[in-house]
């Protein structure tokens, strides 16, 4: 099973991923956490990847309250991430800005609007637990 580095408020940095991260990774996971952090992004989940898939090294979990926040985290993300010469970046997803999934190479990000993301509840699938405030109701 995999195991969350770290859930909301984000105290989780590089130094908390295994030591097979490289660099590279650990650099794009700072950006990214400090990025959602200033930007106020809610229940930010870090998910360690490392010997559970060839997919990617770590993988962000978080939610915007509306659309309008969703999209405009997505936009910030993508442009620290190309400022620090991270690239390829590519997004699905941002026109409608329910879920937009960031791709950077071996870090991916996932960020959703409360209900969206307690409906794919994606942490179930990696075996971790959901935030509270996203668990769907019974």
């Amino acid at each position: 099973m995999s195991k969350a580095i770290a859930s909301r408020p984000v105290s989780v940095r590089s130094a908390d991923l295994p030591p097979t991260s490289t660099q590279a990774v650990r650099a794009a996971l700072d950006i990214a956490l400090t990025t959602l952090e200033d930007n106020k992004a809610e229940d930010v989940t870090v998910i360690d990847l490392v010997g559970k898939t060839s997919i990617a090294d770590a993988m962000v979990i978080a939610s915007g309250r509306s659309t309008r926040q969703v999209g405009s985290l997505a936009e910030h993300l993508v442009e620290k991430l190309k400022q620090a010469g991270i690239k390829p970046v590519a997004t699905e997803g941002k026109t409608q800005a329910d879920w937009v999934l960031i791709d950077a190479g071996d870090l991916i990000i996932h960020l959703f609007r409360p209900e969206i993301r307690a409906f794919y509840n994606i942490e179930k699938m990696w075996g971790v637990d959901s935030p509270p405030s996203t668990v769907a109701p019974s």
